[in-house]
C-alpha cells in the first residue's frame, strides 16, 4: 500500500502549534505551582494542614498564573503567602495587606511578627507588605493595578467589624477590568443569624455572595474543595474550638481534632 502525504496549509500547522505552546505554558504554570506547594522549605506545621487547606486545589480554582499582579487580603502568620512568594517571584508581584502596628498591642506583635518573616526567610523575597485599616480609611493599593486578590478566613472578622461589604470594595478597586477575587471563608448554615455570624467565626455563604455583588462583583464558580461535613458549627468557642486553635485546650481535644478544620466555602468572583 502506497501512503502519499500531503503538506499541511499554514493555517493548519498555525493551529497545531498554538495548541502545542498552550498545553506546554499550561503544564508549565501547573508544575510552578505544584513545586512551591511541595516545597521542601515551606514551615513543617503549615505544610502538615495541606490536607485540610488544599492549598494546590484552591490555588488552581482561583485561577491564579505565575505572571501575575497579585494581593493577598489580611496575611497573618503567612500560611499562604509562603506559597504564593515563591511562585511569583520570577515573573509576577505578590502584595500583602497586615494589620496597623500602632493600632493595639496584638496588632504590632502579630506585624512584627510578618515583618521578620519577609525580611529573613527566603520564601517570602520579594513580597511587598502595606497597612489595611478595617475598614479602609484609604484604598490599600493603586486602583487598577491587580490581577488577582486573594482572602483566606477573613471574612468573619471583617463582619465582626461591620466592614466586610467596604474591604470587598476595596478587592473590586484594586483589580483590573477582567480580574478575580477568590474567597475562602468558614462557612455558616444558611438560616444563621447575623449575630450568630458576627461572634461565631462563621459566614453563611449567601452573605458573602451578596456582599460581594453589592461591592459589584460577578460569581463565576463556587466549588466543596475546603468543605468538611463533619463540622457541626455549633461549638463552645466557635470556629476556634476546631483545629488548628482548639481554644478548648485538653477539652474533648481528641473530638475536635476528630472533626478537623472547619467547613469552608471557596468562592471565585470577577470584576
Amino acid at each position: 500500500m502506497t501512503i502519499i502525504s500531503y503538506p499541511l496549509k499554514a493555517s493548519a500547522l498555525l493551529a497545531i502549534f498554538i495548541f502545542a505552546f498552550t498545553a506546554c505554558s499550561s503544564s508549565l504554570k501547573t508544575d510552578l505551582l505544584k513545586q512551591a506547594v511541595e516545597n521542601s522549605d515551606r514551615n513543617q506545621d503549615y505544610a502538615a494542614r495541606d490536607h485540610s487547606r488544599h492549598p494546590y486545589e484552591t490555588l488552581s480554582f482561583f485561577r491564579i498564573s505565575p505572571e501575575m499582579d497579585v494581593l493577598e487580603l489580611a496575611a497573618g502568620g503567612g500560611w499562604y503567602t509562603e506559597i504564593l512568594a515563591p511562585y511569583l517571584k520570577d515573573s509576577g508581584t505578590l502584595t500583602v495587606s497586615h494589620y496597623n502596628p500602632e493600632a493595639g498591642a496584638y496588632f504590632k506583635r502579630s506585624r512584627d511578627a510578618f515583618e521578620k518573616k519577609v525580611s529573613s526567610n527566603p520564601l517570602f523575597q520579594g513580597v511587598s507588605v502595606v497597612t489595611a485599616e478595617v475598614p479602609p480609611t484609604q484604598p490599600y493599593v493603586a486602583p487598577a493595578s491587580k490581577d488577582l486578590v486573594l482572602t483566606f478566613r477573613n471574612l468573619h472578622n471583617w463582619l465582626a467589624r461591620d466592614a466586610m461589604e467596604s474591604v470587598m470594595l476595596e478587592a473590586y478597586n484594586a483589580l483590573r477590568p477582567g480580574g478575580y477575587f477568590g474567597v475562602v471563608e468558614h462557612r455558616a448554615p444558611e438560616d444563621a443569624t447575623l449575630e450568630f455570624m458576627q461572634t461565631s467565626g462563621y459566614v453563611s455563604q449567601s452573605l458573602a455572595i451578596q456582599a460581594a455583588e453589592s461591592a459589584g462583583f460577578a460569581l463565576v464558580a463556587s466549588s466543596e474543595i475546603n468543605a468538611n461535613a463533619k463540622d457541626t458549627k455549633d461549638h463552645p468557642k466557635g470556629v476556634w474550638t476546631l483545629p488548628p486553635s482548639l481554644r478548648l485546650k485538653d477539652e474533648n481535644r481528641q473530638k475536635y481534632l476528630e472533626v478537623g478544620e472547619s467547613d469552608r466555602m471557596t468562592l471565585l468572583f470577577m470584576k
